[in-house]
């Protein structure tokens, strides 16, 4: 007897915390919004539709953004906000399935090849749950249906925002071929541009090139990129996946060795790590930060504690106080990273609460 077709959704909120605020603030609904510091040194956490028309990006220095875009309104971020919302949406995607995997706040898997209102497609569960996070908090969600998780993926970012998109079994592999490799979940600009270098512009470019001729370029990740460009990923989406880690780290686009500069850029990589935390229910008790120089050398340092990281505010004072401790840098920082490890995966004692100074 064989198994039946996975039905596999990502939902994906349609610039979240850029959404929230012109929800909650109507003198900037169609405006360009960016949500982080408008100071010199500050950095986008989060831009609007809006603002992106204009170039205006996540992890966008605040000046460059500004310039791209005079008319650019900026808004603190509110992550207690976002966090109660993020488990609203939950709510509703517990109504059709329990098997869920958040990515963060805003974006989650759902295995829907049994859903709780006995919906006859993956389809129809897409819709409804679109449906219902709209009523519930006046927001926009785009979902992408298919038959695994990359494709799940790549068909909710296909048509954004405000989109539904389903590929069919039938559909998948040809789909692949005409993709760009650009818009493959995981190839980042680097990835992305060595490949095009290569003469890999498409997955048709992909699937031509032999698992050893891939291995020589992506490493240990080189299967997963065999697997799907061929349309076939295996990976289950996981309800209850025990993580070792949860972290982010973001390539700059222009290096730098001033420590008021890093500490901006640190900003949103903290926002993704304290975000998918709140997403998962996880508090951890060693951070561990991620140092790229210009020249490529690497160190990472890390702060192991007694009782789990409880908040964004202690995970970032922890972040920047081993930061200082690298000073005086003798070269500029082209990439940072932080990440959050000895996970707490149950209940956990009251969190860490740590002040500003280390």
């Amino acid at each position: 007897m064989t198994a039946p077709v996975r039905k596999v959704i990502h939902v994906d909120m349609d610039a979240f915390y850029a959404s929230v605020e012109q929800r909650d603030d109507p003198a900037l609904r169609g405006r360009p919004v960016a949500v982080g510091g408008s100071r010199e040194r500050g950095v986008v956490a989060a831009a609007s539709y809006e603002a992106r028309v204009f170039g205006v990006r996540s992890a966008m220095p605040s000046v460059t953004a500004r310039r791209l875009c005079p008319d650019l309104v900026f808004v603190r971020p509110r992550f207690e906000v976002y966090r109660g919302i993020s488990e609203e949406i939950r709510t509703v995607f517990s109504e059709h399935t329990p098997v869920i995997e958040p990515l963060s706040l805003d974006e989650a898997y759902l295995d829907v090849t049994e859903n709780l209102q006995g919906l006859p497609t993956a389809t129809l569960v897409a819709r409804a749950i679109r449906a219902a996070i709209r009523e519930r908090t006046g927001l926009v969600a785009s979902a992408g249906v298919s038959y695994n998780k990359f494709l799940a993926k790549v068909a909710s970012d296909y048509r954004k925002p405000d989109a539904l998109f389903v590929i069919t079994p039938e559909m998948g592999p040809a789909f692949v071929e005409d993709l760009a490799i650009g818009r493959f979940h995981g190839i980042g600009p680097v990835t992305e541009t060595k490949m095009r270098r290569l003469g890999i512009h498409t997955g048709r470019d992909l699937k031509a090139r032999s698992l050893e001729e891939l291995t020589a370029i992506l490493g240990s990740a080189a299967p997963y990129y065999h697997g799907v460009a061929r349309g076939i990923d295996e990976r289950p989406v996981r309800a209850h996946r025990i993580r070792k880690s949860i972290g982010a780290e973001n390539t700059f686009s222009d290096d730098s060795a001033d420590l008021d500069v890093l500490a901006e850029r640190l900003a949103p990589i903290l926002d993704k790590v304290a975000g998918a935390c709140a997403a998962k229910g996880l508090r951890g008790r060693t951070v561990t930060l991620k140092v790229k120089f210009s020249d490529f050398a690497q160190v990472t340092r890390a702060r192991s504690l007694a009782s789990p990281v409880g908040d964004r505010a202690s995970l970032e004072a922890i972040s920047l106080g081993l930061l200082r401790d690298l000073y005086p840098l003798r070269r500029s920082v082209r990439l940072l990273g932080v990440a959050l490890s000895a996970l707490d995966h149950g209940e956990s004692p009251e969190p860490l609460q740590l002040g500003l100074a280390i």
